[in-house]
């Protein structure tokens, strides 16, 4: 039989069944479990609104970031108007401009390229410490040293004319510079023998040769910036298939940049949207028992982000009030939220997804960019004010989540006080049910004593 403990100072009270035979533990925790219920509701709707708390938050911060990508349109950078070169075969001969340059094509032929002079020698590693002259440079090598050692020597010196390179059986030294050097380059002195020069192999460094549009000239480097006012050629090969044309095309916004930017904002905007939408359309699961359960579909249906999508999908293509027709909207520049696929629309398409056509961009920005410019920037500061007027500090999601967060708190409230006065019904059970088996054990021990009694009068008797 288990033993009864009643602590002091409000220490638990712990029994089971003494006199009366009931496990009273079972009993109190029946009792309280009912009790509890109210608790277990107030925990369950507590988590759900956490659960949804944490959604709107990620939603508000995607849309905080949308909205500050849809801002970098109103930046003048964007459009500022740059020179661009290209070229038809830029592995031969590449281009480029700082300045500007006279717009037009230009027919470039390489006929040489620049390069540097070369002497090779064979290496032998001194007996004794050397010094090895070149151009003037002196270099000393310990007994023993080997090329590489020689080698390292000349090309960490910032002033040496010429670069070190170790080969098998010697060693090549080339000039830092390219350019004709004539028949004089690379004087190299060494009175003790460790370095020997290979007969026949010297090589004369040489200017580079081309044409442009017909008229030859020569560079001493391959990087050319004379030939073609305000465009640098650099020479990369010959052009033995022929000339190579350089386009030098007219000032204007860099395409390329814009179109980058517009793909990383479609990016952002579909993954906001893909995401919204996934909340709105997933339904809540039925049986949901835990904190990521309540999460799912805690905002199915919600007609303010539903909304919010709506006004989204309609700013990118309803004409901006005060611009011309041909550029009154992101469609007119190819942004747009699809076509029909398969004779109905796609569910990206139905999603409000969009997909940018780059040669609509290109063709819109190269035919008006002032246009252009101008209905990108008044377009992003009324996507923006709507997308801030949700996300923003203190706007429509702000202000929910400010209410949930007061919601939890007074839930938290609510529970705490509920469960301390549990805990006081529970000890008052407790004591209770430790009296009552007091009492029906004191009555036990007395019926058992007046049963001994009985007997021994009865036995006395007989």
């Amino acid at each position: 039989m288990a033993s009864l403990s009643v602590g002091n100072g409000g220490s638990t009270i712990s029994f089971s069944g003494l006199a009366s035979g009931l496990n009273t533990g079972a009993i109190i925790e029946a009792l309280m479990s009912a009790e509890r219920q109210p608790v277990k509701r107030l925990t369950t709707e507590q988590e759900k609104l956490q659960a949804q708390e944490g959604l709107l938050q990620g939603i508000q911060t995607s849309l905080q970031q949308l909205a500050f990508a849809v801002s970098e349109f109103t930046l003048p950078s964007l459009f500022e108007s740059s020179q661009t070169v290209t070229s038809s075969e830029p592995t031969r001969v590449s281009a480029t401009t700082t300045s500007g340059a006279g717009v037009g094509g230009h027919e470039v032929e390489v006929k040489q390229l620049a390069n540097a002079a070369q002497r090779t020698f064979t290496f032998t590693s001194p007996t004794e410490e050397d010094t090895i002259t070149i151009d003037g440079h002196e270099y000393k090598i310990a007994a023993g040293a080997s090329a590489a050692e020689l080698a390292g020597k000349i090309n960490s010196d910032s002033t040496a004319t010429v670069y070190a390179a170790v080969v098998e059986g010697g060693i090549v030294f080339s000039t830092r510079a390219t350019g004709n050097t004539g028949a004089e380059f690379i004087n190299v002195i060494d009175t003790q023998g460790a370095i020997a020069e290979q007969p026949g192999t010297a090589k004369e460094g040489k200017n580079a040769e081309y044409t442009v549009d017909g008229v030859a000239g020569t560079s001493a480097t391959n990087t050319v910036t004379s030939a073609i006012p305000g465009v640098t050629l650099k020479l990369e090969g010959l052009t033995t298939t022929g000339p190579v044309t350089i386009n030098v095309h007219a000032p204007g916004p860099v395409v390329s940049t814009i179109e980058t930017q517009v793909q990383s904002f479609v990016t952002l905007y579909n993954a906001t949207v893909a995401a919204i939408q996934k909340q709105i359309s997933t339904k809540p699961i039925a049986t949901a028992k835990s904190a990521g359960e309540f999460a799912v579909g805690s905002l199915f249906g919600d007609q303010n982000l539903a909304g919010m999508l709506t006004r989204m999908r309609q700013a990118m293509y309803e004409p901006i009030e005060g611009l011309p027709a041909e550029m009154a909207s992101p469609a007119d520049i190819g942004l747009s939220t699809g076509s029909a696929s398969g004779g109905g629309a796609s569910q990206s398409t139905l999603e409000g997804q969009l997909n940018l056509n780059p040669a609509k961009l290109k063709e819109a920005i190269e035919a008006n960019p002032a246009g252009a410019q101008l209905m990108l920037q008044k377009w992003s500061k009324g996507l923006q004010g709507m997308v801030n007027t949700m996300a923003e500090p203190g706007g429509a999601l702000g202000g929910r989540i400010e209410g949930n967060a007061h919601q939890i708190t007074e839930l938290s409230r609510q529970i705490n006080t509920m469960n301390e006065m549990l805990a006081v019904r529970q000890r008052a059970l407790q004591a209770t049910y430790a009296k009552l088996e007091a009492v029906m054990s004191k009555n036990s021990a007395q019926s058992s004593w007046l049963v001994s009694q009985e007997k021994a009068l009865n036995s006395e008797v007989k």
